[in-house]
This record gives structure tokens, C-alpha cells and sequence, in this order.
């Protein structure tokens, strides 16, 4: 059993028979009255996201929920497969499963899938991955106004804003958790 005063970024708990995850949580001391805690949470299930506010104290179980690392293979009309280096066990997933990390799987990549109740729910990616851009405007010589970007389609459909020297073919490296251009990345 979680209590509030154990919520961190992350957890994962039940609420009313349904698997979340903590997103965002503040503890709450006011002056007069009670602690609560607010908190930004995420159906692990539905993607849907939740605000509530608890009462200091209150106690949460933990869901059946297991991470299990795997490797990306591709994508066919089943949906986007998966495989266990230990087992080679093989599971598709969803393109509403993933959410928005469709956006950054690339083939052979590392990642965790989520399991609860044995079944692949959600799959959680690298801070960062390497992207090709396969589309984007040439830049025009002398159009280097500081901080100016343009949009990027990367390999796998994602779109992001980039400087303007960026080219169709560079390697970017992009920031999973706001979708943002990083960097790019020199290929040896």
C-alpha cells in the first residue's frame, strides 16, 4: 500500500479498480484545515489524464503492473511489434497503446513495455533518440537570423521545429518528453 506522502513522479497506483501513474503531485499545507495533496495523474489504461486532490494519509494500492525491456523490430498492419532478447517473445501493440511514442520508435531500439494484468499497455522510450529528417525546406544562404527554425518531418511522421541549416538526411537528436530538437548528430 502507497499513502500520499510516498507519491513521487512515477508511481504507479490504484484508483477505484483502475491502474495510474503519478505525473505531477504537490503536497498542500494550509494554514488552516488539513493536508491534501493535489496531483496530475494518468490512466495507464485509457491515457486519459486526471486531477484530484487526496486527503493526507490516504492509502493507495499498488497495481499488478510489470516492466519488461524489449526491442522494437517494426511496424505491419498488426500494429508496432515487439521482441524479448531473453524469450524472443514477440507482442503488437496499438497505435492508441503507444500514444505519443509511436512517434520516436525506430528499428532495433531499446524500450520498456508496461505490462498489467499481462497484458502490453503502454511503452516507455529513451530520454532521447536519434531521428533522420525526411523532410524539411533547404535553407536559403544568408537566412541565419539567430533562433529562426523551420518544420522538420522526421522518419517516423513526428514534426519538429529546427534551425535552419538543417537538411533531408541529417541525423537530429530528439528530446522524447517535449518532442524538441536537441541536437544534431554526426554520423561516423
Amino acid at each position: 500500500m502507497y499513502e500520499t506522502s510516498d507519491f513521487k513522479k512515477g508511481l504507479k497506483i490504484m484508483i477505484e479498480g483502475k491502474p495510474y501513474v503519478v505525473v505531477d503531485f504537490q503536497h498542500v499545507k494550509p494554514g488552516k484545515g488539513n493536508q491534501f495533496t493535489r496531483t496530475k495523474l494518468r490512466n495507464m489504461l485509457t491515457g486519459q489524464n486526471l486531477e484530484s486532490t487526496f486527503k493526507s494519509g490516504e492509502k493507495f494500492e499498488v497495481p499488478n503492473v510489470e516492466n519488461k525491456e524489449m526491442t522494437f523490430l517494426y511496424k505491419d498492419d498488426s500494429g508496432y511489434n515487439f521482441m524479448s532478447p531473453e524469450s524472443y517473445e514477440q507482442i503488437a501493440m496499438s497505435e492508441d497503446d503507444l500514444g505519443e511514442s509511436k512517434y520516436y520508435l525506430t528499428e532495433n531500439l531499446k524500450v520498456v513495455i508496461l505490462f498489467y494484468n499481462e497484458k502490453a499497455v503502454a511503452c516507455d522510450v529513451p530520454k532521447a533518440v536519434n531521428l533522420m529528417v525526411a523532410k524539411a525546406d533547404p535553407g536559403i544562404k544568408g537566412d541565419r537570423v539567430t533562433g529562426a527554425t523551420k518544420p522538420a518531418i522526421m522518419e517516423t511522421g513526428l514534426s519538429v521545429n529546427v534551425p535552419l541549416h538543417i537538411n533531408e538526411g541529417d541525423v537530429l537528436r530528439i528530446d522524447t518528453a517535449s518532442g524538441e530538437y536537441v541536437e544534431r548528430v554526426t554520423q561516423k
